[in-house]
């Protein structure tokens, strides 16, 4: 059976487990994403060395060699062809960083903040070179525009090496910060040849080769501070060997004594001092790189497996938590639904039609009426429940049977006094009857009449009785009887017998099992017209013959009734009626609906035309006899 309000409890439950589940599941997704996420990550950094960090640093590359190239030619004005030939290898590798970068998706941000900064100072190379060619930039100023361009590709190497493992991070970091010193190198070899071109050193560049100096070592020392004992064995050997050394003595010098006293004899070799060291900084900066890219794969491997195994486990936990969510919901609302069901079955089908059987049958309930509620259940809640039906079953079971005997026995009290007063009516009926034939004042007989009529009338009351209580009265007719005649009887027994006019029926009778009751239908009908009329209006009765039998209207001109209640007493006929003693002033209806469930006919009551009310009774077929004959007892 379906609820017929409010939500079921199914959903209720399911909206109750659903937050705690939902919590619970978005927890482990986030988590699970979060996480995820960083190996995703550490596996994309591969690309971005492939088609951002290798291109950019080839490009880095080429702009400290054509800075070496381009402050030579403004120093010496030599070089032309080198510097010509130097430009076309860093456009090539302009081209290639631009193509490359377009391969790379789903960039942070920062990152492509960054690349944007970089692509504009790449724009600007242009007007680098045009002051180189016109030889009118000052060699700093030529310096610091490509260092410009070098600096911004570092700070897209900072975006890039945000990764989520922080010792990888420390580590990229490091090779960052020895890639910048290895640029700051390249400032202080082009800042070099400016020196050994004029033979001596202006203020203002030995100014600025002091802090180059200082920015490479402080850059150097941090670095290998950080780097492990893998990535910092190369440079710790550079540190010792002999071509490093010998060029912190051209730093010293350059900073100390050829400002005042002019560029020592040595000073010839400081070009190879500066390409010797150059070399092997960038060998081992690409070593350096090349090993810091080939952790990142084993470390997103390892987190994306810690990731599996934690995010699996979680999963499990998480599906089971729903499973055993579910099972519950499932194993309660089932429960709570056999419950339903059998409260359902018992309140609207076994009380019901035990009810109905007892007011026939007063005998004790059967074993299959009585049965406890059968609920399969797991709870302690559920099955008090069950009890308490059962007790209430029991209850209910018992008060039935008691109001069933309780009403048996006013139904046989109503029998006996009628039947008592129907025998005594019938043998004052009988008396009358002697007293009309033997006298013959017409003021006598007159007062016998109407003796005789409220006798007919207290027979009929009693005879009521009888049809409520589910039995037959005792009179009746072997043989059909004319309905003209069977309707005159119903006049008969009515009080205000003159204001009703029976119209000529059709030449039909009824049959004489049904005579008694027809007739005792037809009284009540015609009584309520008479009731509920004007005293003085007139009553008609007329009978019409249809398809399906006979139509008897009993046609009043009252003031009729609103159609709610008109709709009320019409539905109570067509229905057999259960008497109610708290309605007895209207005994006339359970009785008319009594005899026409019994004989199945169709009592209906309509709007008059003169304003009351229409009682129409349609007498089936069945009732009917072939051709009238003359009624006899």
């Amino acid at each position: 059976m379906p609820p017929t309000r409010g939500r079921p409890i199914a959903l209720k439950l399911l909206v109750l487990l659903l937050v705690p589940l939902l919590s619970l599941v978005g927890l482990w997704a986030f988590a699970a994403g979060l996480t995820g996420g960083d190996g995703v990550r550490l596996l994309a950094i591969n690309d971005l060395a492939t088609n951002l960090a290798t291109p950019s640093e080839q490009v880095n590359i080429a702009l400290q060699n054509e800075r070496l190239a381009s402050v030579e030619f403004l120093a010496g004005g030599k070089g032309a062809g080198k510097l010509g030939k130097q430009r076309g290898a860093t456009d090539q590798a302009v081209a290639t960083f631009r193509s490359l970068v377009k391969n790379v998706h789903d960039m942070s941000p920062e990152m492509t903040a960054q690349l944007n900064a970089l692509n504009g100072k790449l724009d600007q190379l242009v007007e680098v070179r045009r002051d180189v060619d016109s030889r009118s930039a000052a060699p700093l100023d030529v310096i610091d525009g490509y260092s410009q361009v070098v600096d911004a590709s570092f700070r897209l190497y900072d975006a890039m090496v945000l990764v989520p493992d922080m010792a990888l991070y420390q580590q990229a970091k490091a090779v960052t910060m020895l890639g910048e010193a290895k640029d700051v190198l390249s400032r202080e070899r082009a800042l070099i040849a400016v020196v050994l071109a004029r033979g001596k050193v202006e203020p203002s560049e030995r100014e600025a080769f002091t802090g180059m100096v200082a920015t490479r070592r402080l850059l150097y020392s941090r670095a290998l501070s950080h780097l492990d004992g893998g990535l910092r064995g190369p440079y710790e050997k550079l540190t010792a060997a002999p071509v490093y050394k010998e060029f912190l003595k051209v730093e010293d010098a350059i900073r100390g004594q050829a400002a005042t006293n002019g560029l020592p004899a040595a000073a010839a070799t400081w070009p190879v001092d500066g390409e010797n060291l150059w070399r092997a900084v960038e060998r081992n900066q690409a070593a350096a790189v090349t090993g810091i890219v080939q952790r990142v794969t084993p470390t997103a491997v390892g987190m994306l497996v810690k990731i599996g195994v934690a995010g699996g486990v979680g999963l499990i936990a998480v599906v089971a938590s729903i499973m055993l969510s579910l099972r519950f919901r499932r194993r309660l609302v089932r429960e709570l639904a056999g419950l339903r069901d059998a409260a359902a079955e018992l309140a609207e089908v076994r009380l019901p039609g035990l009810v109905k059987r007892l007011r026939t049958d007063t005998s004790d309930p059967t074993p299959a009426e009585v049965t406890a509620m059968d609920v399969r259940t797991y709870s302690s809640e559920v099955e008090d429940i069950v009890q308490a039906f059962n007790r209430v079953r029991s209850t209910a079971v018992a008060a039935a049977l008691d109001q069933a005997r309780l009403r048996h026995g006013v139904s046989q009290v109503f029998v006996n006094l009628a039947r008592r007063n129907q025998s005594l009516l019938h043998r004052q009926l009988l008396q009358l009857d002697s007293m009309e034939r033997a006298t013959e004042e017409p003021e006598m007989l007159a007062d016998l009449f109407k003796l005789d009529h409220l006798t007919t009338r207290m027979r009929r009351h009693a005879e009521s009785l009888i049809i409520l209580s589910d039995h037959t009265p005792g009179r009746g007719w072997r043989n059909p009887v004319p309905i003209v005649n069977v309707l005159r009887a119903a006049v008969a027994e009515v009080e205000e017998y003159e204001r009703v006019e029976v119209l000529q029926p059709p030449p039909v009778a009824l049959l004489g099992s049904a005579v008694t009751d027809v007739a005792h239908l037809m009284a009540e009908l015609i009584e309520n017209a008479t009731l509920f009329s004007p005293p003085k209006t007139r009553v008609d009765v007329r009978s019409t013959m249809t398809l399906h039998g006979l139509m008897v209207e009993v046609e009043d001109r009252g003031l009729g009734l609103p159609r709610v209640e008109l709709d009320e007493l019409n539905d109570r006929l067509t229905k057999v009626p259960e008497f109610d003693l708290a309605q007895s002033d209207r005994l006339g209806l359970f009785v008319v609906g009594r005899l026409a469930a019994r004989h199945g006919i169709k009592v209906a009551l309509a709007p008059s035309p003169y304003g009351g009310l229409t009682a129409m009774a349609a007498l089936p077929s069945s009732l009917l006899a072939d051709q009238p004959v003359l009624s006899g007892r």
